[in-house]
């Protein structure tokens, strides 16, 4: 099964990325994978003070992941799964579709804000030529209904 690996973030534009992943899988017969990065330097304590801060972390990331898991689950027959990853978001986004051979298409938000679209789809464009699978870019403040219509 082809899998629409999107990136859980906190960035408002990931919300149409979610939403385009779950409508192209639901109508392709496919899957989606999401993943959520958690950046090393959020970890540059104690040791037992990073682990308390990385677990709270991936809790975090769990209750942000079952809102949209739900949403697939409830409106396009879809369980998602979900897949967490501690590094540099390039690098994890990378080994992760290395990883995962049923990974076809890469799906990202772009920001809608005049600082362009956002640094990780600047960081992914730029590495686009060596990524084994093609990029979805989709636009942060394209409409429910627009989504809807092209996918």
């Amino acid at each position: 099964m082809r899998k629409f690996l999107v990136i859980l973030d906190d960035s408002r534009e990931c919300l149409n990325a979610m939403r385009f992943a779950a409508m192209r899988a639901a109508k392709t017969g496919g899957g989606v994978a999401i993943l959520s990065i958690i950046p090393p330097e959020e970890f540059q304590h104690w040791i037992g003070v990073a682990d308390i801060m990385r677990e709270e972390a991936r809790e975090r990331i769990v209750v942000h992941y079952e809102v949209f898991a739900k949403w697939m689950r409830d409106r396009q027959g879809l369980d998602p799964e979900l897949v967490i990853r501690e590094g540099a978001a390039v690098t994890e986004i990378l080994a992760q579709i290395k990883d995962d051979p049923e990974i076809g298409v890469l799906v990202l938000g772009a920001g809608s804000e005049k600082g362009g679209p956002g640094p990780l789809v600047s960081q992914l464009v730029r590495a686009s030529s060596s990524l084994p699978v093609p990029i979805t870019i989709v636009p942060g403040d394209l409409s429910k209904e627009k989504l809807e219509a092209i996918t």
